[in-house]
């Protein structure tokens, strides 16, 4: 049995579509300016994002909190980065390794959280 770490990612509308457009196998390229991929470690840092960052958004207010499996051996090459308060815990993940974490993903992609701002 492969030993996974279970990940979060808060994501706008946008990136949603992106996702369901790999059936929820991987995250979408990152866009110019954007050098690095931020999985988060935990469901509650993943919320605070969602809810405050991505659905105060005028342009697409809604933000999604999703939950996925990485291979554990795959994230050991990688420092855990912690950004603010005790919960502020993510992996940074250089963009041109996005498709090799993509391929150390076990399983699909799962939504367990909208927020939809005002």
């Amino acid at each position: 049995m492969i030993e996974t770490t279970v990940l979060y990612r808060p994501v706008g509308e946008a990136e949603l579509q992106l996702i369901a457009k790999s059936e929820f196998r991987g995250f979408p390229p990152r866009l110019p300016g954007q050098p690095v991929f931020y999985p988060v470690l935990n469901e509650a840092y993943a919320t605070e994002i969602a809810r405050d960052w991505n659905a105060a958004n005028l342009q697409s207010p809604v933000g999604y909190v999703t939950r996925f499996a990485v291979k554990t051996a795959y994230l050991l090459k990688f420092d855990v980065h912690k950004v603010g308060g005790a919960k502020h815990l993510e992996y940074w993940i250089p963009a041109e390794e996005l498709a090799e974490f993509n391929a150390n993903i076990v399983g699909s992609i799962e939504v367990i959280s909208e927020f939809r701002g005002k």
